[in-house]
């Protein structure tokens, strides 16, 4: 993936957004060509001059000190995981010569696994190309999958942009596909030589117009914690909380844990639904 295209993709678009109220810049007479902040408009607030910042909007990145970029993040008012998007496309622009890291891992260890099997809500692990590769018994059954774990691998952008049953599934569907294409986003950003994901982003371009437009925003987003909010085709309307984790131990992998309210609905529904899928034991 071509990083310098990236940056001058990722710091247009953040331009475009950034009205001049809000970023306090005078107004005057006159019709604006632009939607947004003028070139010369980031420049002036960034401390830079204005041939300088067009180089960097170019993607012209080469020997830009951490401290230029910051205040390019400031001019434009990035949030965090922009402002942390922008710094890893520096990082990997500046380098001399691409350095390979190692790929996004596809396996978990059967500690972790083991993690996964003692937590009573659903827990998931995945990777930055968002595989889901191991998932505890409930979270099989909350996602319909064979309770052998035979499928549970699977790519949750391929499901969501590319499964028919992802609309009846998820109340909040729109959301969920705004952030899994920015989670993308910011992955193709710390491992754009991840062939898997280029293949994966690939795919989901020629296949759906909506992946397509909403990866021309390119906003990003970094799993932290937040809401979903699913029907099963068994049990019905459910709304949760989750957590996220990186695995210290296997970099690259994050595991989700959704949260459950005591008391309400969704939590007599996942009891149902547990009990379901509780192994038998039989007696001799």
């Amino acid at each position: 993936m071509d990083s310098r295209s990236e940056i001058s993709s990722f710091l247009t678009s953040r331009r475009a957004k950034l009205t001049p109220e809000q970023a306090g810049v005078p107004l005057y007479s006159g019709a604006r060509r632009v939607p947004g902040l003028r070139r010369e408009e980031v420049a002036h607030l960034a401390g830079v001059s204005v041939d300088y910042y067009a180089r960097l909007e170019r993607g012209k990145i080469s020997g830009a000190s951490r401290e230029v970029i910051e205040a390019i993040a400031r001019a434009l008012q990035l949030d965090e995981d922009e402002r942390d998007h922008l710094l890893d496309l520096t990082r990997i622009t500046q380098r001399r010569a691409p350095r390979r890291k190692p790929s996004n891992r596809s396996t978990v260890r059967p500690g972790i696994q083991s993690v996964l099997d003692s937590i009573d809500a659903p827990a998931f692990v995945q990777n930055a190309r968002l595989d889901r590769l191991a998932s505890n018994r409930i979270g099989r059954a909350l996602y319909s999958l064979p309770d052998d774990g035979s499928r549970d691998r699977f790519n949750y952008a391929h499901y969501l942009f590319l499964d028919s049953r992802a609309q009846r599934f998820h109340r909040d569907f729109d959301t969920a596909k705004h952030n899994v294409v920015a989670l993308l986003h910011a992955a193709t950003a710390k491992d754009p030589c991840d062939k898997e994901l280029i293949e994966i982003i690939g795919t989901l371009s020629t296949q759906s117009n909506e992946f397509r437009s909403l990866w021309a925003s390119h906003d990003v987003f970094r799993y932290r914690s937040g809401a979903k909010m699913l029907t099963h085709s068994a049990v019905g309307d459910l709304e949760f909380g989750y957590e996220s984790f990186e695995l210290s131990t296997d970099p690259g992998l994050v595991m989700l844990v959704y949260t459950v309210e005591p008391g309400s609905a969704t939590a007599d529904a996942m009891r149902i639904l547990a009990s379901w899928t509780a192994p038998t034991i039989y007696s001799h």
